[in-house]
């Protein structure tokens, strides 16, 4: 299933090894919005897709909620000439324009994402995109994408969040999917970056949910550090394709896991047993007869 962006790290070719992992639940919970894919190639009842970058689920969230406004306020940058000059208009406008509406900006991010280099989502320390130009000699126009994402976001829910204010919102029968920014690659996507402390606040936080009876998935690179946080789920390695980051170089394949966690389902108490707990939260053990 192809996605509205062009993204480093989409999910769309480890899907069918991902989907291993995932379990059944009603609702798919996302810290990491990315791309989209993972919740474009699975079937939950629900989805709670969150990130932390603003302008991403602005787009997403209008995608869904004003699909064919946004497909013709996107369509008319797109018809622009396909140049230099006419991106680095457009990229100025996106970082000062004030006046810009939620649609506007939306668009303008579309258009900046196909038409910049490899579809990089960078920003500098003042808060602007500064993705250099991409020099396609044509550019796709995910009009049919756009669509079939918003038949399918009809059950999402898109907010702007940290992943641990979204992780802090799960309810029972949710399953954790991460994909947060890889150790060891390109991690401004947003203002704030991705540090090693982030790595280590997010696995922590995630165990802890786990032990809470939520399956958690994570992907990540397959580093030291990556497989010393998360030692206690089980791992699985892949190598996948990687067209950018630092340790995979142009073009070249890398290896990473998907971390699973040992989680144990809560077991409903019926009965006598339900008596019996709540006896025992009011009162105590009962005591043992001399």
């Amino acid at each position: 299933m192809s996605t509205i962006l062009k993204w480093a790290g989409n999910k769309t070719d480890v899907m069918p090894e991902l989907k291993k992992h995932l379990p059944a639940g009603s609702r798919l919970v996302e810290p990491f919005a990315g791309s989209c894919a993972v919740m474009m190639a699975t079937d939950y009842t629900h989805y709670l897709v969150a990130d932390i970058n603003a302008d991403l689920i602005n787009l997403y969230q209008k995608a869904a909620q004003n699909t064919e406004e946004l497909i013709a306020c996107a369509l008319v940058f797109f018809s622009e000439d396909n140049n230099a000059e006419s991106y680095y208009q457009n990229r100025l406008r996106f970082n000062t324009d004030t006046t810009l509406t939620a649609l506007e900006r939306a668009a303008l991010f579309l258009y900046l994402n196909r038409h910049c280099y490899r579809g990089l989502c960078r920003y500098n320390l003042s808060g602007q995109f500064n993705v250099p130009f991409g020099n396609y000699k044509k550019t796709y126009f995910p009009h049919a994408e756009m669509l079939t994402f918003a038949e399918k976001a009809r059950r999402a829910t898109f907010i702007c969040a940290s992943y641990d204010e979204t992780l802090a919102m799960l309810q029972a029968g949710d399953v954790v999917y991460c994909d947060p920014p890889y150790d060891g690659t390109f991690t401004a996507y947003h203002t704030a970056g991705f540090t090693e402390s982030d790595q280590y606040h997010l696995a922590s936080i995630l165990e802890r949910r786990s032990s809470e009876g939520h399956p958690v998935i994570v992907s990540n690179s397959d580093t030291a550090l990556i497989n010393s946080i998360y030692r206690n789920f089980t791992r699985h390695r892949i190598t996948t394709k990687r067209s950018m980051g630092i340790e995979a170089g142009e073009g070249k394949s890398a290896d990473e896991i998907i971390a699973v966690s040992e989680w144990v389902p809560p077991v409903p108490l019926y009965g006598h047993a339900v008596s019996f707990y709540q006896r025992f939260k009011k009162h105590g053990l009962p005591s043992a007869k001399a």
